[in-house]
């Protein structure tokens, strides 16, 4: 009897305690005793089940055929984040992840505000169904439903925000709501994770936004500076993103870094593609905000199980860089990253 009730006792302990573990003291708590052997197991299955803890409409699985890995261990964040403090930069805390716990909510409403990144109160007073049509303050009147343009390259979408009259439920919050495609974590012999479609894809319908920390330029550097080490040694994945809008003449206007690399979600999966990809990159802004969000919107028909991509960029820029594995016709060999 004694022995059943200190089972009992370790196994509620460890449903409590497990999902807070990282990968390498999860596994050093698995190595105690039977008990906490089958209890790290559980978590290990169910974090594998869905990269995104329940924090997107969908869940979001890993699925690997290549080596032992069961996933890849990040914070998750449905939406771009003002910078994390340096003390916490260096250790981002814990984040439950492989709980018994019933499922929580779907992304909460109004999206959370960014500290730091100060918002107008302004928009739109559109009547109900009336956001995005030729009335509305927030619509981008030169731009399509999924952010194209004209001119081609990365597009522009305008939407509503904090200041309109309207709620989660407004068509021109497209990009607002999360992840609302069924997508799925692979892994690659060469490439490392990649995200793929779980089901078909239309032109043009989003995906997902790329989330992180909001880095300053100087912390940009800085951290470039690590990832490039690391990334060299085969250490780590990095996943910082530098966004540049040019005007006409060719000359930055715009510069927004957003690094995925500790803090994100499943867009830091996303690989590079030489041929441009199958996914077209958006600068979406919602009304008020003072800075964009890069986000992700089919640029073709996807089918079930293809491999999402977009290009990063011109490989030319450090021909030192990584190895491109991309397999695309015209791959470069190398992939693109640029001095910050």
């Amino acid at each position: 009897m004694r022995n059943d009730a200190t089972l009992a006792a370790v196994t509620e302990s460890a449903e409590l305690v497990l999902p807070l573990l990282p990968p390498r003291d999860l596994a050093a708590a698995a190595s105690a005793c039977r008990a906490l052997r089958a209890a790290a197991a559980a978590v290990t299955t169910r974090r594998a089940a869905d990269a995104a803890r329940g924090l997107e409409p969908l869940p979001i699985p890993f699925h690997n055929r290549v080596d032992s890995k069961p996933y890849a261990y990040f914070l998750y964040t449905p939406f771009s984040l003002a910078r994390l403090p340096p003390s916490a930069s260096s250790s981002p805390g814990a984040q439950a992840w492989g709980g018994v716990w019933t499922r929580p909510p779907v992304p909460t409403w109004p999206r959370p505000s960014l500290d730091g990144f100060p918002s107008a109160v302004c928009g739109c007073a559109c009547e109900a169904g009336e956001c995005g049509g030729a009335g509305c303050a927030c619509a981008d009147a030169e731009t399509d439903a999924a952010g194209s343009s004209s001119e081609g390259g990365m597009g522009s979408l305008g939407e509503c925000g904090d200041g309109c009259a309207c709620g989660p439920s407004c068509g021109n919050r497209r990009t607002q709501c999360g992840v609302a495609v069924r997508l799925r974590v692979v892994r690659h012999l060469q490439k490392g994770w990649g995200l793929h479609a779980a089901e078909a894809l239309d032109r043009g319908q989003f995906v997902c936004e790329y989330a992180g920390e909001f880095l300053t330029t100087e912390e940009a550097r800085r951290r470039q500076r690590i990832y490039d080490e690391l990334a060299s040694a085969g250490k780590l994945a990095p996943a910082l993103i530098i966004i540049r809008e040019h005007l006409p003449s060719g000359k930055a206007c715009l510069r927004v870094n957003i690094d995925a690399t500790k803090v994100g979600n499943v867009a830091r999966f996303i690989n590079h593609s030489c041929d441009g990809g199958n996914l077209h990159p958006v600068l979406a802004r919602s009304s008020g905000s003072l800075l964009p969000r890069l986000c992700f919107f089919a640029a073709r028909d996807i089918v079930e199980r293809e491999e999402l991509t977009f290009s990063y960029g011109d490989a030319r820029v450090r021909p030192k860089g990584l190895p491109c594995f991309c397999g695309s016709s015209g791959c470069c060999g190398v992939l693109p990253s640029e001095e910050t």
